[in-house]
């Protein structure tokens, strides 16, 4: 890594820190980014994953009091996310490089689409609808498909936060604080048991991981403040139009 790079890779981790922090999307920045400088497709999606974990585990202290009424389904779900990621890291692990570099394209094509309706999902999740079945059975559902979910998170990881969303609703849950609640431990389950299967995997680049870490961590505490002043849009719009920019440049480079 030259010291063009480092500057390069610090910044971008700085602005997708504070991405994360207001809309989420941060990904799209630095994922392409680690391929650019030179790192292999999934030795950049796995420095990815560590250098942006910090902040999602941060973000769990605040929902505290938001988790105490949801605590079986919390540990249910927890379960299943460890599983599942660890799975889905598991796959990604024995993908071929040239194979990953051109299914990665259609990934941030999925999560700028899932980022891009994000709104209305939430909006619509917002509704007080009920669930309809025996409890249990609505459970077992949400379950089946929040594996799913830990497995694409496990592998990838873009966009998981709006599926986890919608999983949710199928419970009947209204309340968003506790969704986004539940939404933040399930993703650091995820990330947390990738990030230990690339750390014993041996495929962290660690001088970009650490040069991120510390972007993403000034960008998550400082940058959001700034960004939070914006028209929430705005920002949305902003992180679409990276994620479309990022997805072209990805399949062109794919080919």
């Amino acid at each position: 890594m030259t010291l063009p790079q480092a500057i390069l890779l610090f910044v971008v981790a700085l602005v997708a820190g504070a991405q994360n922090s207001v809309a989420g999307g941060g990904s799209f920045l630095t994922v392409p980014t680690l391929i650019f400088t030179g790192v292999l497709p999934i030795q950049a999606n796995a420095t990815n994953t560590i250098a942006l974990w910090p902040g999602s585990v941060a973000a769990i202290p605040p929902y505290r009091d938001a988790l105490e009424t949801e605590r079986r389904t919390l540990v249910l779900l927890s379960v299943i996310s460890v599983i599942g990621g660890i799975l889905g890291a598991v796959i990604l692990l024995k993908t071929p490089q040239n194979a990953f570099l051109f299914i990665l394209p259609f990934l941030m094509l999925l999560a700028t689409v899932l980022f891009a309706v994000g709104g209305p999902i939430t909006a619509r999740l917002r509704r007080p609808d009920k669930a309809s079945g025996p409890r249990w059975l609505v459970l077992a559902g949400v379950s089946l498909v929040q594996f799913v979910v830990a497995l694409y998170g496990g592998f990838f990881g873009g966009g998981i936060g709006i599926l986890m969303l919608a999983t949710l609703s199928l419970m009947g849950m209204r309340n968003i604080h506790t969704m986004n609640a539940l939404k933040v431990v399930l993703a650091s389950c995820i990330n947390s048991v990738a990030l230990v299967t690339f750390i014993v995997a041996g495929i962290v680049e660690w001088p970009q991981a650490l040069v991120m870490m510390a972007g993403a961590i000034i960008g998550g505490w400082g940058g959001a403040s700034v960004a939070r002043k914006i028209d929430e849009r705005y920002i949305r719009i902003y992180v679409i139009v990276i994620g479309v920019v990022m997805t072209i440049a990805l399949f062109v480079r794919a080919r």
